[in-house]
């Protein structure tokens, strides 16, 4: 039996139409940004351990937008492709004021399963460390596309934001932008931006994902405090 394709039938695809349209535009990309709610997730996180609270909203970012297909799109060539899975990376600050790249990976290689939030956290802290003594300092893969990009402005709590593109290349990879957290009586908002290309989703995908967030951190306990069976 053949494998199944990695590239999306756009003949048949609902979006074919939009498809078309968008991607021929000098500036195919849309953004919207939201403020969260992650007084429940500081709770949590608060309760495992230190430092684990800008691990824990890109780990639920990350989940989230493996179980949205359209995150999971590329443009490729002109067609379509469908990661079965997408990494993280995230920009990190070094003691010089410069910054480089850190990977924030759900799967160990060679695992059949995602990391549990545990995992992840020691993972991504490990590559975090290991990228701010990295030489050189600054090193992008642009050729990895089976990636979200974030970055972080903790200095801000933005309402507004818009992401650098090299309008020469098919650069299709969604891009988040996370801000500073400000505290409201009980609540904690967190700013966050959300950038796609138009060619492959709509406001309705963005929105779909965003209240999948909005759910996960009312009651991030699920997601978090899981353990593999054995651990």
């Amino acid at each position: 039996m053949r494998p199944p394709s990695p590239y999306l039938d756009t003949d048949a695809w609902a979006r074919r139409d939009a498809f078309e349209f968008f991607r021929g535009f000098d500036k195919p990309y849309f953004n919207v940004c939201v403020r969260l709610d992650v007084a429940a997730l500081k709770a949590t996180v608060g309760a495992v351990g230190p430092g684990l609270l800008w691990r824990a909203y890109h780990y639920l970012a990350l989940r989230l937008a493996n179980q949205f297909e359209p995150f999971r799109l590329r443009l490729d060539g002109g067609r379509v492709r469908i990661h079965e899975r997408v990494d993280g990376s995230s920009t990190v600050l070094r003691e010089d004021g410069s910054f480089t790249f850190a990977d924030l990976e759900l799967l160990a290689k060679g695992d059949a399963g995602l990391l549990d939030f545990d995992a992840f956290a020691a993972r991504a802290g490990a590559s975090a460390a290991a990228a701010r003594s990295r030489v050189p300092p600054f090193a992008p893969r642009p050729e990895d596309q089976a990636r979200i990009h974030f970055t972080t402005l903790p200095w801000l709590h933005f309402t507004s934001f818009s992401h650098a593109r090299n309008w020469g290349r098919e650069d299709s990879i969604p891009k988040f932008a996370f801000g500073r957290i400000d505290n409201d009586g009980a609540r904690a908002w967190l700013p966050m931006s959300v950038e796609v290309h138009h060619a492959l989703m709509d406001g309705l995908h963005v929105g779909q994902f965003v209240q999948g967030f909005e759910a996960a951190l009312r009651d991030p306990a699920p997601w978090l405090l899981q353990r593999k069976p054995g651990s």
